[in-house]
């Protein structure tokens, strides 16, 4: 990847005696030889720096991260992950947009909009070198320009049509509405949907109790500010909204599923926290980097994005294509 060493960045694959990881570490120079470790879990080896936790999403491993004393991430990840886990976090917080110190390096932080409290790390190394990693991106507004840029690929494969759609508010008002007559429940993931659903519920006039799953409400107390009133799932309400999983057993005139995916057996309404593919070209070529590597998630997606951004003249490798390997 001569590219990144030109720039002054040694990307790390993990691998461990089960296989690899889909991890990615960042080694450079900022006074000293550092290793920024992205969205991992701990290390029973070599320790990184810092464990730099995007958000707290399982599929972003902070429940391992969260115990070390080297982790960072905002402050509303932090209590997310304590409330998810009921352990305390062990590391250092801050407020989203506000920068941080770590390990001497000045990290800006910004925004992703995906959940509350995630966002996107951002440095320079000792050449001059600005470094940005995203972890999912709802809404790239805020991001920086950059030389170096670590992202997902959630929704990576241009050609996929399952990876080109946009929210369906109105079909989500429309449900809402029909509330009113035929009591309702939606399907949301606990941390992130489940908070966004409130959200939507309350622009959309809807000032009734709404039931949540254990889980879903003690998130949405926690870091949501004016929520309205919520109760249990299991209260008489018109609308309540509780996890996929929970959705079969539950007795309600109206299922929905809120998700970009389309293999529920359930209705579905195109509620996304992520960008579609052509969001994510969007922020590549609005972020203007020299070298992309996609990291997340699994799959081919992270491939085909990087293949795509080669066509378009982007240098960009997937996470698998990186030949650097860290044993873990």
């Amino acid at each position: 990847m001569k590219p990144l060493f030109d720039l002054g960045v040694l990307p790390l694959r993990h691998r461990t005696g089960r296989g690899w990881k889909p991890h990615v570490s960042l080694v450079f120079n900022a006074g000293k030889r550092l290793n920024f470790a992205i969205d991992t879990t701990r290390s029973r080896s070599m320790q990184p720096d810092a464990y730099m936790i995007t958000h707290a999403h399982s599929d972003h491993y902070g429940k391992s991260a969260m115990l070390s004393d080297r982790a960072v991430c905002s402050e509303e990840t932090a209590l997310a992950l304590e409330i998810l886990h009921g352990k305390k976090f062990a590391g250092r917080t801050f407020k989203v947009g506000d920068p941080i110190d770590i390990c001497g390096v000045d990290v800006k932080t910004y925004p992703t909009h995906h959940t509350i409290g995630s966002c996107a790390f951002y440095w320079q190394n000792d050449t001059g070198t600005r470094i940005l990693v995203t972890g999912d991106v709802k809404d790239a507004k805020d991001l920086p320009k950059c030389d170096v840029l670590i992202t997902e690929a959630n929704y990576g494969d241009p050609d996929d049509p399952g990876c080109r759609f946009s929210d369906d508010i109105g079909a989500f008002r429309e449900a809402v509405e029909a509330s009113l007559e035929e009591n309702t429940v939606f399907g949301a993931y606990a941390f992130g949907k489940a908070q966004r659903a409130v959200k939507l519920l309350r622009e959309a006039g809807y000032s009734e109790e709404i039931g949540m799953d254990p889980v879903s409400l003690a998130l949405t107390e926690g870091l949501m500010g004016d929520t309205g009133p919520l109760c249990d799932l299991d209260n008489n309400c018109g609308i309540r909204i509780a996890t996929p999983a929970q959705i079969p057993g539950l007795r309600a005139a109206r299922k929905f599923i809120l998700t970009g995916r389309r293999d529920y057996k359930f209705p579905t309404i195109n509620i996304s926290d992520h960008m579609d593919a052509g969001g994510l070209i969007d922020m590549v070529h609005g972020c203007s980097p020299g070298a992309v590597i996609t990291y997340h998630p699994g799959g081919s997606r992270p491939l085909k994005l990087a293949a795509y951004l080669n066509k378009t003249g982007i240098y960009a490798r997937a996470l698998e294509q990186v030949n650097n390997i860290l044993e873990v």
